[in-house]
Order: structure tokens, then sequence, then C-alpha cells
């Protein structure tokens, strides 16, 4: 399954940055970090330097690295790098089957926006508490993405924060189109992967922020307010789904 979508991507942009327009949008937050599960009191530590899940942490940085010949790979790696809402966004329009955009899907757009916002918010506690070094900087090496070092040299790797944004997003869209349920998964499991790769994060940091993830999303569904506008991104969905048949037909 990650081949397959790793060759519908490709084939339908081939390296280089996808060229994102900046979009103008006031998200509408569901809760307040206050209001949002505390990381601190779900996720475990990050691995201890003598354990059995750091020598863990160790071997998939080194397989990260190999993954860096492999220039198909290496250019997916280098947009999953972007950290903004937009470009995430657009890695997921063709396993999600649509553009998403606020002219194109406003509600979807609005929906996802507002969701990722609100779960943002959690991952900030856990980074300040732990100060977890990064791999780039534990092994004083260059990240792939040698534009980031500066940004992220003094930030806390435990939870991966696009890691983080890639899983829930693949969360949020299943529940919208859930026939492409397996394909979105997929495009976000290697959103988490990108991160290894790149030199960023830890397996572990990757890992624990896809449980972050879930946990977020969780949360967000006790909201009604949210209910309702899955309800009206589903509705969207549907409507696009019947228009492209039609323009088919």
């Amino acid at each position: 399954m990650k081949n397959k979508i790793l060759c519908l991507f490709v084939s339908g942009i081939l390296f280089g940055h996808i060229q994102v327009k900046s979009q103008t949008y006031q998200p509408t937050l569901y809760f307040t970090t206050e209001e949002m599960p505390d990381l601190l009191h779900c996720l475990p530590a990050p691995p201890d330097t003598n354990s059995i899940d750091f020598v863990n942490d160790i071997m998939r940085y080194m397989w990260g690295k190999t993954q860096r010949s492999d220039m198909e790979r290496v250019a997916i790696a280098r947009r999953d790098a972007v950290w903004n809402f937009d470009s995430l966004l657009a890695e997921f329009n063709i396993p999600f089957g649509v553009e998403i955009s606020m002219k194109t899907c406003p509600e979807i757009y609005k929906f996802l926006i507002n969701s990722l916002s609100t779960i943002d918010q959690i991952r900030v506690a856990p980074k300040a508490y732990y100060m977890r070094k990064r791999p780039f900087v534990y092994y004083q090496e260059h990240m792939l993405t040698i534009e980031e070092e500066e940004s992220l040299k003094d930030e806390g790797s435990y939870p991966s924060g696009h890691s983080m944004r890639g899983w829930s997003v693949a969360l949020l869209l299943s529940e919208v189109n859930p026939a492409n349920a397996d394909t979105i998964m997929a495009r976000g499991f290697m959103y988490g992967e990108s991160r290894v790769i790149v030199g960023a994060h830890w397996q572990s940091d990757v890992e624990a922020s896809r449980l972050g993830a879930a946990i977020g999303v969780a949360r967000l569904h006790t909201s009604e307010e949210f209910l309702k506008h899955l309800h009206k991104a589903q509705k969207e969905f549907q409507q696009l789904q019947k228009q492209q048949g039609t323009t088919k037909n």
C-alpha cells in the first residue's frame, strides 16, 4: 500500500516543492489548551539513551539516512518539511481525491484548519518539558533539510509536531472519505517517516505523535461544533463526488 500511494503521488507531482498559495482563514478552536488532553499524562517519556527502545531509534535514524539515495522519496520528505497548513493539505490531494482548498471545498478546508489548530495546542507542553535532543543535534550532523536546522536545534524533539499534523489530517480525511482511507492513512504514515528521513526526529517521537494525534481527534469528537462541521464536510464531499460523476458522464 505504501508503494501504491508513493507511485500515485509521485506520478501526480514529481520532485520540487508544491506551489501552494496562502489562503486567509481565521480558525475557530473547538477547545482551549486547558480543555484538551495533557499529553504529559497520556504519553510515556521518551526512551532513555541506555534502553533497547533507543537502540531502535538509532537503527531507524540510520535507516532514514539510507532513504536519502531515493530521489523520489527525498522530494516528498522535503515537501513534508514545509511548516504550514496549506502545504500539508496539498500533500493529501491525490489520496483524498479532491483538491483541498478554500475555493474548491470550503467546508472541508475550514473543518481541517479548525481541527488542526485545536490539536496543535497539545504538542507544546511535552516538547518544553522533555526538551529531547533531536537526532541531528545528538550526532552533530546536518539534516537533509539544512534550512530547518536553525529553527529546530533548540526545540524539543518529542513529540513530532509535523507527524502529529500529518496523522491528524489522515484520521480526519478518512472520516470524510472512508472509501479512500487506506491511501489516506498510508500518506499520513509516510508523512511521519519523512521526519525520520530528514533527521528531524527519532522514530519514537513519530510514534508518540501518532498516538497524540489519535488522542486529540478523539477529544474533538466530544464537541458538538466539531461534529456539526464534520457532517458539513462529509456532505460537501458527497456533493463534489456527484459533480465529478456528472462531469465524467
